[in-house]
């Protein structure tokens, strides 16, 4: 039997997507490209915005054509939220929401009546893992929010915040380094809540994870500027597996908007997070820290005026990298029924601009950590006779193709 799977969003949706291969295959399925003939799909689809809704159902109908006779599983968020329109569709045998995830094996599996479950009922939080990399894993250690800003849908599409328990973060970290990978992204909807529903904290998280023999570095994928803690990234800069590589959503750079947002800090908060992690992880003749920032264009009552101001700020805290994307109006939020929508035109220009910006500060980030000595990570992948990795503060480095080198932490100047 043949399974082939189909990932849109963000790391969790491809963490969660790699769980649900291991446990076909553990069923003795092969899993094949989605272009192939298969005899089942999987689609983990996404919502943030409306055009990742029309893709979900773009990508069914594209794999129904492929094999009409195939039944079509859908989870994920807009299978969440938009379940009975996903229904409709043709092909679609299963349909699973935020809290059914831990029965999408075993009730595929069940549509062939193929051998015993792959997976126990519901969990809190469904335990996911990616492992389609020789070197790297994104392992989901939270779900949800509870912060409900003004223009997200994620608290209701992937519900409130819950965790894992650390007992188990370790017992998956363990399984991903026995796999021979070497670094974890640490991913979830909002990272630094964790604990929320088990008593733990964040904190008592990356202290258990360090010890994990085999794993020889760590990365924090996104968390809140409010939920980073001083006690935190003391202990991170102490001398830990955790690399000098931050995520942080800002989403606009002026106080009235974050405000308006629901956002739960101010720039002078953001700008102050950011001067306190460069002072206690930089020191002279070491690579520099590596923030990646995310910004919304086009927010309900963003004028030119306020715009520039993102500008100014953004050039003013100097991340390394900016992921900006236009606001997109979401049914059901307070956003989408606020006065001052912006224009899609101008939208697109103030991305392009933040675009035009993130390659300006990118470059710049580059130049200052060039000659200074780190560590490299080599991917397997091969390419004109090269391979590339990245160093500890996120920047890609390549060289010439040695398979010596696969996996494998390798001293470089940058």
């Amino acid at each position: 039997m043949k399974a082939a799977f189909v990932t849109l969003g963000c790391k969790l949706n491809y963490a969660e997507t790699s769980t649900y291969e291991r446990g076909f295959r553990a069923a003795g399925w092969e899993i094949v490209p989605w272009r192939e003939r298969a005899d089942l799909y999987l689609v983990n689809t996404c919502c943030v915005t409306e055009t990742a809704g029309a893709k979900s159902r773009s990508e069914i109908r594209k794999l129904h054509r492929i094999n009409p006779q195939a039944p079509i599983v859908v989870t994920g968020c807009y299978a969440q939220m938009s379940r009975e329109r996903v229904q409709a569709l043709e092909g679609v045998a299963l349909v699973f929401g935020s809290d059914e995830k831990g029965r999408v094996v075993s009730d595929s599996l069940a549509l062939f009546s193929s051998g015993p479950e792959a997976f126990p009922g519901d969990v809190p939080v469904f335990p996911a893992y990616s492992s389609g990399e020789r070197t790297r894993s994104f392992l989901k250690v939270q779900d949800g929010c509870d912060n409900f800003c003004a223009y997200c849908t994620v608290p209701f599409a992937r519900g409130r915040s819950r965790n894992i328990p650390i007992c188990e973060a370790l017992r998956q970290a363990r399984e991903i380094a026995a796999l021979g990978m070497r670094e974890i992204v640490l991913t979830g909807v909002n990272t630094g809540d964790f604990g929320r529903s088990t008593g733990e904290s964040f904190l008592d998280l990356l202290k258990a994870l360090n010890g994990v023999e085999g794993i020889e570095r760590y990365r924090i994928s996104s968390i809140e500027p409010n939920l980073l803690t001083e006690e935190t990234v003391d202990w991170i800069a102490s001398g830990t597996k955790f690399q000098k590589h931050f995520h942080i959503p800002l989403q606009t750079g002026c106080d009235e908007l974050l405000e308006r947002m629901g956002r739960r800090y101010t720039t002078a908060e953001f700008e102050a997070k950011l001067s306190y992690i460069r002072a206690r992880m930089e020191r002279p003749g070491e690579a520099k820290v590596f923030f990646g920032i995310d910004v919304m264009a086009g927010l309900p009552g963003e004028t030119d005026e306020l715009f520039a101001r993102t500008l100014a700020f953004l050039r003013r805290i100097r991340p390394a990298f900016i992921h900006a994307f236009p606001y997109s109006v979401r049914p059901g939020t307070r956003a989408a029924e606020m006065d001052g929508q912006v224009d899609e035109r101008v939208k697109k220009e103030r991305v392009a601009a933040l675009e035009a910006l993130c390659a300006e500060l990118h470059d710049a980030f580059t130049e200052e950590n060039r000659g200074l000595p780190e560590r490299v990570l080599f991917e397997s992948r091969e390419r004109d006779g090269r391979m590339s990795g990245y160093t500890g503060n996120y920047i890609r480095i390549s060289r010439p193709y040695d398979p010596t080198l696969v996996g494998k932490l390798t001293e470089v100047t940058i």
